[in-house]
């Protein structure tokens, strides 16, 4: 046949055309020949052209112009001329199609990036290809084995957890338990440098970040300086043990997040006290909930207004007003990266805890202090774990796009493909 079929179909480096029908509408069958007669035998090596026989095999192909294909490799069985070769016969092999394949590497390969780059359900891809859920989810295992490089050595590692599968009871012989798994990430989260998800481990405790760095390479661990954490006192246990000699910074958001929790907790006490019940519509304090937890410099002129009348309305003694001037003052400590401000800074802080005398200020105060080395080498390296969230983010739509993962191996596999297909290299801040 012409050979410019060969090269509509891709097929010229190794294979000549033979025959091209049309089965039906949608559908065409391709029979392909390898074009080098001959081959050299696996055992010993010696060229032969000596055919013994021509099978017919069916192979699955990638679409062809919009097209089903049904592709068949009319192989040749070649004869080992070598008497004393324990290899008598073989079939010639090709490289777009492995030894005992039934998919194409390109199919293969087009399967795998499929799955993994459009985020999509195994069984959506085997179903559009037209192979079986077992048949696509190899092709995803042996396309990431090639597409997961080793973790490349980072200066600044984060550290964060996601929930991998919703709280389940689980019956035992013992009786009844809770199941509530977790995975921790590993981030490079150096500013300076792109970002990349590193690695991921089951559980969210600091054995888990121990094992996971034991298996780094000695390079990985003695580059990585500052690891950034949310203040977990078991990741920073296991930090402590496999990484003696790095910094641990704190993440500076979630100590926000503890302050307008503080800021919640105070509102609430004070409502029950108040009206006996919890907050509703009507309350002033409820409706301007919001600006509470809102940075005072963001709100608008009117809103400022209606934060000051909530207060003065449903406030007597003054302790919610005096829970926001804690959490801005812990606000305005982190947003401090010279010595001598951050001193300044944390003595308004800790002086404010100090005049509410309230156990959710003092709460929050002792918090801090217990954390404040961690919080100031993020403040004076300017660290956070953002970078950390932001994958989180796409672990969590991973996950939701399977409906859960029983499998832990396979839900780390797909999230790591996803990433390093997509969003492996993330730029420099």
């Amino acid at each position: 046949m012409n050979e410019g079929t060969s090269v509509l179909l891709g097929l010229e480096d190794e294979f000549a055309v033979l025959q091209l029908s049309r089965v039906d509408p949608d559908t065409v069958k391709i029979v392909i020949e390898v074009i080098d007669p001959e081959g050299a035998c696996p055992g010993c090596g010696v060229p032969t052209s000596r055919v013994k026989e021509r099978p017919l095999v069916r192979v699955k192909d990638l679409p062809a112009s919009g097209q089903r294909t049904e592709l068949w490799w009319l192989k040749r069985r070649l004869v080992c001329p070598e008497v004393h070769c324990a290899t008598v016969t073989f079939t010639q092999q090709s490289t777009a199609v492995p030894a005992r394949a039934r998919l194409t590497t390109r199919l293969r390969e087009k399967i795998g990036s499929a799955i993994a780059s459009g985020n999509r359900a195994v069984s959506e891809v085997a179903g559009e290809y037209g192979v079986a859920w077992s048949t696509a989810h190899r092709a995803l295992i042996t396309m990431a084995n090639r597409w997961l490089p080793e973790p490349e050595p980072t200066r600044v590692l984060g550290i964060d957890e996601t929930r991998a599968r919703s709280v389940r009871w689980v019956l035992q012989e013992a009786g009844w338990k809770r199941s509530d798994p977790w995975m921790t990430s590993f981030v490079n989260a150096d500013p300076t440098a792109p970002g990349r998800l590193l690695g991921l481990t089951p559980g969210r405790s600091g054995a888990c970040v121990t094992e996971w760095l034991a298996l780094q390479t000695p390079a990985f661990r003695s580059g990585v300086e500052l690891v950034v954490i949310d203040p977990s006192a078991p990741y920073a246990a296991g930090i402590r043990t496999a990484l003696p000699d790095a910094r641990i910074a704190v993440d500076k958001w979630h100590l926000v997040a503890l302050a307008n929790l503080m800021v919640t907790q105070v509102r609430q006490r004070i409502t029950r006290q108040l009206h006996g019940r919890r907050g509703v519509a009507t309350d002033k304090v409820w409706a301007s909930r919001q600006l509470l937890l809102t940075g005072y410099e963001h709100l608008s002129p009117k809103q400022r207004a209606r934060f000051q009348a909530a207060l003065a309305a449903e406030d007597p003694t003054n302790e919610i007003a005096a829970a926001h001037a804690v959490k801005e003052r812990l606000r305005m400590l982190l947003a401090e990266h010279e010595p001598h401000l951050i001193r300044r800074r944390l003595y308004d802080f800790y002086d404010a805890a100090a005049r509410a005398d309230m156990e959710e200020t003092t709460r929050l105060a002792t918090t801090i202090d217990t954390w404040w080395p961690a919080v100031l080498v993020a403040l004076t390296e300017d660290v956070t774990n953002a970078r950390t969230e932001g994958f989180n983010r796409i672990i969590k739509q991973t996950k939701r796009v399977g409906c859960g993962f029983t499998n832990m191996d396979n839900y780390r596999r797909r999230i790591m493909v996803h990433i390093a297909l997509t969003r492996g290299q993330r730029p420099a801040a």
